[in-house]
């Protein structure tokens, strides 16, 4: 649990690159996440080079840490693949959680940069990684070392639980 509540959206990143063992844990956690009928209808990009981390980073305003990261991991959702399409983006979720929370426990730092369900930024992140018409960019998550400490703030608020009816 410690690594839920040490989680942060971390944005800079020092030099340091990051082991493909560690992406590969990322990956492995990514793929332990829960999907609709076991459907495991992703598929995952990593990216590493300087020149497609500063391309993406130009795609839109929240993307800038992207340049500056070690890697970045694209999660994908591939509707060949998916038995339920509608449920897709709730198995992709849950996977990107995954990878942040091993990101955090592998003393990475990562931030969830959203794609889709805007058209023109799937489009641009589709078009450049030549990703096929059936899958889905769902996201792009930047990995590297964090460049900086962020404070951890408890976001527990008992006015939004609600036990038994609203």
């Amino acid at each position: 649990m410690s690594s839920i509540f040490k989680r942060r959206s971390i944005r800079r990143f020092t030099d340091e690159r990051v082991s493909d063992e560690k992406i590969e844990s990322l990956l492995k956690a990514a793929m332990q996440a829960p999907s609709a009928c076991n459907q495991q209808a992703w598929e995952f990009i990593v990216v590493s080079k300087p020149e497609d981390k500063l391309a993406i980073s130009q795609m839109h305003d929240y993307a800038k840490p992207a340049e500056k990261a070690s890697h970045l991991i694209v999660t994908i959702g591939n509707l060949n693949e998916a038995k339920i399409h509608r449920m897709i983006e709730q198995d992709l979720g849950a996977c990107n959680e995954n990878i942040l929370l091993q990101a955090t426990h592998e003393g990475l730092g990562a931030v969830w940069l959203g794609f889709h369900p805007i058209e023109d930024r799937t489009l641009r992140l589709k078009e450049y990684l030549n990703i096929p018409d059936h899958c889905i960019p769902f996201s792009v998550i930047c990995v590297g070392y964090p460049a900086h400490e962020s404070e951890v703030k408890l976001r527990y608020d008992e006015s939004k639980v609600h036990f038994d009816r609203y």
